[in-house]
């Protein structure tokens, strides 16, 4: 087998038995087995466990940030060079959503492998996704454009809650169907994108909104003793 088709045979077999099992519960040998190479040639084109997990989760977080990063281009060139701040996190949480969660994603290995990352934490993704957040900068810095009044903070805040609503949907989703009896809807995921959408949009606009009232309101002196 070429180099090349060694390297790729071996992602591919690594993916599908994460997916399948997690992280913690597949070994290089296993992987060896599933691609039907020997173990020196993952050692020679990885070097360990946690580089070939590394690299199948760069690999596939490159291709969702590289689209969210698109939407947002794309949403600011409409308005301008300012985008509405529903547009800018239908950009940023639209292609983790969908890259995870309805029928046909869901059965996908790289779906599947997705969930396992955000479900498991394992050492060499934490390190990834603390290190790599230039994109998200790019979102917060369009999310100050959009609400120039908001504090800065208030901005890394409804980033932050933004990603978490979107991150528990999808780790969750089998016990929210269980917890409504199936009523919420799991395979429409342009109504989920929305209600993220929605909730982050709220959570930042009430909590300009409980500031002012803060500023603006009397302050109350406590009562003079006699």
């Amino acid at each position: 087998m070429a180099s090349d088709q060694t390297r790729t045979a071996i992602l591919a077999a690594a993916e599908r038995l994460y997916a399948d099992r997690g992280f913690a519960d597949v070994t290089l040998r296993d992987i060896v087995a599933e691609a039907n190479v020997n173990l020196a040639a993952v050692n020679y084109h990885f070097g360990s466990k946690d580089e070939l997990i590394a690299e199948l989760f760069v690999t596939r977080s490159i291709a969702t940030n590289r689209e969210r990063l698109h939407k947002l281009r794309a949403a600011e060139e409409k308005g301008g060079g300012r985008a509405d701040i529903d547009e800018i996190l239908r950009a940023l949480v639209g292609p983790t959503l969908r890259g995870c969660l309805g029928p046909e994603n869901q059965r996908s290995t790289a779906a599947r492998f997705m969930i396992r990352a955000s479900i498991e934490s394992v050492p060499p993704i934490r390190r990834i996704k603390n290190r790599e957040i230039d994109h998200l900068r790019k979102f917060a810095a369009a999310m100050r454009r959009a609400l120039p009044d908001r504090d800065e903070v208030e901005i890394f805040w409804g980033l932050h809650f933004a990603l978490a609503m979107a991150h528990h949907t999808i780790r969750e989703s089998e016990r929210l169907t269980k917890l409504s009896d199936g009523k919420c809807d799991l395979d429409d995921v342009e109504v989920i994108i929305e209600r993220v959408v929605s909730v982050a949009v709220a959570g930042l606009r009430g909590a300009e909104t409980q500031r002012s009232n803060t500023t603006t309101a009397p302050r109350r002196t406590a009562p003079l003793l006699r």
